[in-house]
């Protein structure tokens, strides 16, 4: 059982003694802390606070605690209820609200759930919020309202999905009719989370035929959510037996994007955001942004526009973060997770979904053909778990001085660049593990490089 307490927020698994497992007695602590944190910075004592949660089994039961903690503190919450991470981010700005929470542990296990809470700008909350929250939880350095100034909940049915769909079929980027004219058939995994109500109502709305798999939102997955090629045989399998055009993933929370192309085969997570960076690079010149765990075709793709490419520290706040300074037109990460600021500065699945079925529809093309477009590279992820004491910065700094003929980043981990492939190795943010992920010219040369990454390291531990 585990519970991971960071400056972005609190994460673990259902159950167990308060303190080590996610338990409502932690949600209660952290809403209330952030309720707190919240009146602070917006000078008001009732703020508006929008709440979503993915359809996890536990997620009832955490948004129970969660809405006596933020009603303790007076206030006002606006109860999307089963939702997705992006629908809740613009949710935060459509209904001039001070903040947001999610309740998702997004790729995680079904035993697990999470509090990810937004500003008021609905991104994630700075490093310095995140502290602040943290320091008010650990002393439980609360001040609850009395009776009189009690907050109070007001249902907001639908999750605010609608809206959400509306505002990405009014970017100027998306044509529509276009789409629509392709005749698109797809099929749908959406791991019996919120995705299963957010990705069919977007395609019914670019007249998209779709088969649906896992659907239905009893937050049971049916398979590990997390969508990797492993995790995913049935829809790849269902693709080909289907002759649909492409098959669509989404994670339980709908922020990050998987695809399949005709042939049944994984397009790639890494490609998701290249693709739909090739589409709007087309269309707006700018600088674009992935983290330092992404793909290289990015920064190739880019290039080819004659835009400059940037890199980040992984986690979407610090990939944000990076757009900003950097004016970047589209960035994101390579698990998926598409960020376009003309919509809202988060990963959108669904937005993923309409900027590549405009990009096939506009050039005619599958999206085997799409991917043979790209330059090829190939990725390993591995990793290694944590055990207490373990000396993660010494086993990093260890691991870099053995790779002294590599150009080395200490941003985030340790990266270290050679010409034909990277290796970067970086302590968790959701999970007690150190993450390793490599990325070379073939599947065999990064794999191999990846377990040989596995076997230097654990002489070090």
């Amino acid at each position: 059982m585990t519970l991971i307490k960071s400056i972005s927020g609190i994460r673990g698994t259902i159950g167990g003694e308060a303190g080590e497992n996610l338990t409502p007695l932690d949600a209660l602590k952290f809403a209330s802390a952030y309720a707190r944190v919240l009146m602070k910075k917006s000078g008001k004592k009732r703020p508006v606070v929008v709440l979503g949660r993915d359809a996890r089994m536990s997620g009832e039961m955490i948004k129970k605690a969660v809405v006596s903690g933020l009603t303790g503190m007076g206030v006002h919450v606006k109860d999307l209820d089963l939702s997705t991470t992006p629908s809740v981010e613009m949710a935060v700005k459509g209904l001039e609200a001070d903040g947001g929470i999610i309740l998702t542990a997004s790729h995680n296990p079904v035993e697990w759930n999470a509090l990810k809470m937004l500003d008021e700008n609905g991104e994630f909350i700075s490093a310095e919020t995140g502290r602040e929250i943290l320091a008010l939880v650990e002393r439980e350095d609360f001040y609850f309202a009395d009776v009189w100034h009690l907050g109070s909940i007001e249902d907001y049915p639908g999750g605010y999905i609608r809206e959400h769909i509306d505002a990405i079929l009014q970017l100027p980027v998306i044509d529509v009719e276009k789409i629509k004219a392709r005749g698109f058939h797809v099929v749908v995994d959406a791991v019996h989370s919120t995705g299963g109500i957010a990705v069919p109502m977007l395609l019914d709305a670019l007249d998209v035929s779709y088969e649906c798999m896992y659907c239905e939102p009893t937050g049971q997955f049916p398979h590990n959510p997390e969508p990797l090629e492993k995790n995913l045989g049935d829809i790849m399998k269902k693709v080909k037996e289907t002759g649909a055009d492409l098959g669509v993933v989404v994670d339980p929370d709908v922020d990050r994007l998987a695809l399949i192309d005709e042939q049944g085969k994984m397009f790639g997570e890494e490609y998701t955001l290249v693709a739909a960076a090739d589409f709007i690079l087309s269309k707006t010149p700018g600088p674009t942004v992935s983290n330092l765990s992404s793909t290289r075709a990015l920064r190739d793709i880019t290039k080819k526009y004659g835009q400059k490419y940037f890199a980040s520290a992984v986690g979407e706040v610090n990939v944000v973060k990076k757009m900003k300074e950097t004016g970047a037109v589209i960035g994101g990460e390579g698990n998926g997770g598409v960020i376009y600021p003309e919509l809202h500065y988060g990963r959108d699945a669904l937005l993923g979904i309409a900027l590549i079925l405009n990009l096939l529809a506009e050039r005619n093309i599958s999206l085997s053909g799409l991917k043979k477009s790209y330059p090829q590279y190939f990725m390993a992820k591995e990793k290694i778990q944590l055990q207490p004491g373990m000396n993660i910065d010494g086993i990093l700094d260890s691991f870099a001085l053995r790779h002294l003929d590599a150009k080395t980043n200490r941003e985030d981990g340790v990266k270290l660049d050679y010409p034909d492939y990277w290796i970067h190795l970086r302590k968790s943010n959701t999970e007690p593990i150190i993450r390793i992920y490599v990325e070379a010219q073939t599947p065999d040369e990064a794999k191999e490089i990846a377990e040989k990454t596995i076997r230097e390291i654990q002489k070090f531990i």
